[in-house]
């Protein structure tokens, strides 16, 4: 009887329903995995004129097990390197035995060479920065953190703004020393570095000259005394006249430690000689001390910085994003890793944040977007479809003995 072969389809169909159920809640806790559904056909046997109009199907099949990419629900987490994609796009990675491979889970961490893999070792791709600015988009590379040192900056240049009291007195201790306070008016100090990285004291000494409003400035650096003595002048308005002399350079410099000779300038422009004391508002220098790696940063459009101790920041890359025309073609294989096929059409690469890519969230995770009171429900319905069908074979199996009684 043809009900033993539509019942059995049916039995096959219901049981293959409950497997892609069970591997959907199975992995409900799992970071970017995308659910799937179990999609199903009928079978028909007719003629290639289909004249006989009292044919009756032969049972069902599964069609396909379509994956459903839609979003997953986004929660933070504690790391940088957890990163998670609100939109469209997956993640590019380099598997070092499938190749180029995709995916939606933004588990990262930081392999023992400084590259950011996933827990099984595939590099997370991104377009490396060009010398110009700017990112290459036409080639990938690994992302790797940066652990040596930020190299240095010697000071070259700096601003110093402050006022200096108008009516100050020539200082009565004779030749400038910046050992002897009764030989100059006031004196205030920053710090400066060398081409190495290292930081020396630098003091600025201000004397008031027998010319009202004309002062002289000199400098230490280390507590050794630059060659060169500089002059600022003020005008009746207590502003640096000529306008725009107010920068003093203070070159030959040399430290002890290897580095370059320093040659410094200084702009004094925005000082002041009004009445009142002496006040400093602020002294910027250039320059800048070795850094190690404090932390990485990952903004929305996926461009990955290294922050240093020393302030200072590095572009290391932009996230190489890639979609596809047909998501639903690609081929799984395992891992919330899926690769390229023809089903799913040619990748589209591009960068978070640009059209039909979503923006980047660091420090948060993709979850799983299984929904399980909808998988249950499924369960459910599975389960009573595979009792009908056993139900079906019973009572065909109970016809048939009929018919065997009949005959004896």
């Amino acid at each position: 009887m043809a009900a033993f072969t539509i019942a059995l389809s049916g039995l096959n169909a219901a049981s293959s329903d409950l497997d892609v159920t069970a591997n959907n809640v199975a992995n409900a806790n799992t970071v970017g995995f995308k659910q799937s559904r179990a999609e199903f056909a009928d079978v028909f046997a007719a003629g290639a004129v289909n004249l006989n109009t009292s044919a009756i199907g032969e049972g069902v099949r599964l069609s396909t097990t379509a994956q459903q990419f839609t979003q997953g629900n986004i929660s933070t987490s504690g790391s940088n390197l957890d990163l998670a994609i609100s939109g469209d796009g997956f993640f590019t990675l380099k598997d070092p035995s499938s190749g180029t491979v995709y995916t939606r889970n933004g588990q990262f961490a930081e392999d023992k060479s400084g590259d950011v893999v996933t827990a099984s070792g595939a590099a997370l791709q991104v377009y490396p920065p060009t010398g110009t600015g700017g990112f290459n988009t036409g080639a990938l590379s690994n992302l790797n953190l940066q652990t040596a040192q930020s190299q240095p900056l010697a000071t070259t240049a700096g601003t110093v703004i402050l006022n200096l009291p108008a009516g100050s007195t020539v200082p009565t201790g004779g030749a400038f020393n910046p050992a002897d306070p009764t030989t100059y008016n006031q004196s205030t100090s920053t710090t400066v570095f060398d081409s190495l990285g290292n930081s020396f004291p630098a003091t600025f000494f201000f004397t008031q000259t027998a010319t009202a409003g004309k002062w002289n400035v000199n400098m230490t650096v280390n507590n050794v005394l630059n060659a060169t003595t500089d002059t600022l002048t003020f005008s009746s308005t207590g502003a640096v006249t000529p306008a725009g002399s107010g920068s003093l350079n203070f070159p030959g410099f040399t430290p002890t430690d290897g580095a370059a000779a320093m040659n410094m300038t200084f702009n004094f422009n925005q000082s002041t000689q009004f009445g009142g004391g002496f006040g400093v508002t602020s002294i910027v220098q250039n320059g800048f001390t070795t850094g190690q790696l404090s932390t990485v940063s990952i903004d929305p459009t996926g461009v990955v910085s290294a922050v240093y101790t020393n302030g200072r920041s590095t572009q290391l890359g932009q996230l190489a994003l890639a979609n596809f025309p047909n998501p639903q073609g690609l081929k799984q294989l395992g891992g919330t890793n899926w690769s390229e096929t023809f089903t799913s059409g040619t990748h589209i690469s591009g960068t978070a944040g640009s059209s039909g890519f979503g923006s980047i969230q660091s420090g948060a995770l993709e979850s799983s977007n299984v929904d399980l009171t909808k998988e249950l429900v499924n369960m459910i319905t599975a389960q009573r479809a595979f009792q009908a069908n056993a139900q079906v074979i019973s009572t065909a199996n109970q016809l048939s003995s009929a018919v065997i009684n009949i005959q004896h």
